[in-house]
Formats: structure tokens, C-alpha cells, sequence
């Protein structure tokens, strides 16, 4: 395997989707699915990058990569609210433990 940029950026986004996949779904613990949702939007902002480079419109994919950045900020920043709202609430992050449907 030829170690050059595109391939490099593929491995680290194919990763980083692998290991958001794994900790939303493994994962009973709000905070880490938080982080999990964190991790796929950079994997995404990663292949917006790639894409933009390999058809030569680079300036494109940096300027949607920046409004991506600002929109995920805005979320990471309402999801941690919400996150230590239901740690208040209910002292604990465990999804089943503060799950109140019941059948």
C-alpha cells in the first residue's frame, strides 16, 4: 500500500466513522455518544475535504467544512446542556436507567 495523502485521509475517516459507530452503539452513556456524534461529523468533514480536492474545488469543501464546524459546535454545545440537564434530573447518564417509557 502506497502511503500518500489520499489514502492516509481514507484510513483516518474510515477509522474515525468505525469508531464513532462503536461508541454510539456500544455505549450506554450519554456523554460518550455525544463524543461518538462528534467523531462522525469530523469522519464526514474529513470526506467533504477529500472529495473537494480530488475534483479541484478545494476552496468549495474548505468553505463547507467551516460551516459544518460552526453548526457542530452549536449542537456539541446543546447536546452537553441537555446531557447535564438529564444528569440533574435524574443522577445518572445511563440511557436504561433514566429511561421513563415503560411497556
Amino acid at each position: 500500500m502506497i502511503f500518500n495523502l489520499i489514502n492516509v485521509v481514507v484510513v483516518v475517516t474510515v477509522g474515525l466513522v468505525g469508531i464513532a459507530i462503536y461508541g454510539m452503539l456500544v455505549s450506554r452513556n450519554l456523554m460518550k455518544i455525544v463524543v461518538g456524534l462528534q467523531l462522525a461529523v469530523k469522519a464526514a468533514m474529513l470526506a467533504f475535504i477529500l472529495s473537494g480536492r480530488l475534483n479541484g474545488k478545494i476552496d468549495e469543501a474548505q468553505s463547507l467544512a467551516l460551516t459544518v464546524i460552526v453548526t457542530d459546535t452549536v449542537v456539541a454545545v446543546v447536546a452537553l446542556a441537555l446531557v447535564v440537564q438529564v444528569r440533574r434530573k435524574f443522577g445518572t447518564l445511563d440511557i436504561k436507567a433514566i429511561s421513563t417509557l415503560r411497556r
